[in-house]
């Protein structure tokens, strides 16, 4: 795996607050990669460390291997915080306007207003977009110069449910392209849905991190239950990808493999004299997960 971003120790306090403390996390290429926890948790801290935008009181993190400089930062797209643009001025002229500033051709702006689904309001102006319009504007912005990298601060922060799905479908066809993709997000649902990795602030503590199935438990369970539950369980631990065999009043909880469904575990069942009463499948409980790592 090749790191794109390596965090060694990052402590950024502000008066008595302590918002990151001694922060360590290595982020690969081609992660979609989501920083998760509570608001005030230093979500938002950390990506102004990265991006050079505030400053770290101890630490130091480098780009693809190197200390951040000018050049690094010209491979990175950004969305801090709240979008801003000129309320006046059409969505082509604000491209053009960062253009100017990113050192990009504005042949450019066509190109990443087609990417996020502008190019038809391209002559609108900005003050005429709604909230997730203005979230896509700011993404079309940070796509200025093709980065590899991208570092999205609460993208779906306040949009409808429509909002919220086009933003997720931009920020995973862009992944689907191999970017690298850094969000920090509160939205569990959103995280889940859009991230292959995943680390866990509160307080300014790293509580944990890796990828997000493991994480949070993103596995679906298997329900099964039959007449005689000792020899059910006995059953089902000699049936292959069968693990976390676990029984909880009638039902017997299990996880099944990759590649493994229910229809297999039924067969299975069966070729071993067993036959099914139940055979169910229960999505894991993501927030329970959640509140239980953050207590």
């Amino acid at each position: 795996m090749t790191a794109v971003l390596n965090i060694n120790g990052i402590s950024k306090s502000y008066g008595k607050v302590k918002a990151l403390n001694n922060l360590t996390l290595q982020i690969n290429q081609g992660e979609v990669f989501g920083i998760l926890g509570p608001n005030g948790s230093g979500k938002t801290t950390t990506l102004g460390i990265i991006l050079d935008v505030l400053n770290a009181d101890a630490g130091s993190f480098t780009w693809n291997g190197e200390a951040p400089s000018k050049y690094s930062r010209k491979k990175i797209g950004s969305l801090l915080e709240t979008p801003n643009f000129y309320p006046y001025l059409t969505a082509r002229q604000n491209l053009s306007i960062v253009c100017k500033i990113k050192e990009v051709n504005e042949s450019e702006v066509d190109r990443v207003l087609s990417v996020v689904d502008l190019i038809s309001r391209a002559n609108s102006k900005f003050k005429t977009f709604s909230l997730g319009m203005k979230q896509r504007l700011a993404i079309a912005s940070a796509l200025l110069g093709n980065p590899d990298t991208l570092v999205l601060d609460e993208p779906t922060n306040g949009l409808d449910p429509q909002g919220i799905a086009e933003i997720r479908a931009i920020i995973l066809d862009l992944a689907n392209e191999g970017k690298t993709i850094i969000m920090a997000s509160h939205i569990l649902d959103e995280v889940e849905k859009t991230c292959t990795h995943v680390a866990v602030l509160k307080l300014g503590n790293l509580l944990t991190h890796g990828p997000i199935q493991t994480i949070l438990n993103t596995q679906e369970q298997v329900c099964v239950s039959s007449d005689d539950l000792e020899i059910l369980k006995l059953t089902l631990s000699q049936i292959d990808g069968v693990s976390n065999i676990n029984q909880t009043g009638g039902k017997i909880y299990l996880m099944l493999a990759e590649g493994k469904d229910s229809a297999y575990l039924n067969k299975a069942l069966f070729d071993k004299g067993i036959v099914a009463s139940e055979i169910g499948i229960q999505k894991s409980d993501l927030e329970a997960n959640f509140l239980e790592l953050i207590k």
